[in-house]
C-alpha cells in the first residue's frame, strides 16, 4: 500500500533534475522506512522496482527511485548516498496563521 502511494507521489510528470534527485531520494528513504522488520530487502527492492518501473520514462524522480533500488542490491555491496533537504524554516504558525 505504501508503495503505491509512494510511487504516486514520485510520479508527477518531468521536473528538474535537481528537484527529481531530491524527490527520488525522499521516496527511497520513505519506502525503506516503512518495510517491515522482517521484510527481505532484496526481495522488496525488486518488488517496488518491478511496480516502479513502467513509469521511468514518463518521471525523471521515479527513475532516480529506480536507479536507488538497483543500486542498493547492486554487488559488491557499497553504502548509498542519499540526500535528502536541508531543513528549512517554511515559516511556522504566522504562515499558517496567514492562510486563514
Amino acid at each position: 500500500m505504501l508503495l503505491e502511494r509512494t510511487i504516486s507521489q514520485l510520479d508527477i510528470g518531468y521536473v528538474p533534475d535537481s528537484v527529481a534527485e531530491e524527490l527520488g531520494h525522499l521516496g527511497y528513504a520513505q519506502w525503506l522506512g516503512a518495510l517491515r522488520g522482517d521484510a527481505g530487502y532484496v526481495v522488496e527492492a525488486m518488488r517496488a522496482y518491478d511496480l516502479a518501473k513502467p513509469f521511468i520514462r514518463t518521471s525523471p524522480a521515479v527513475a532516480v527511485f529506480c536507479q536507488l533500488l538497483v543500486d542498493s542490491v547492486a554487488s559488491p555491496l557499497r553504502p548509498l548516498e542519499l540526500k535528502l533537504p536541508a531543513p528549512a524554516r517554511r515559516g511556522g504558525a504566522k504562515a499558517r496563521r496567514d492562510v486563514i
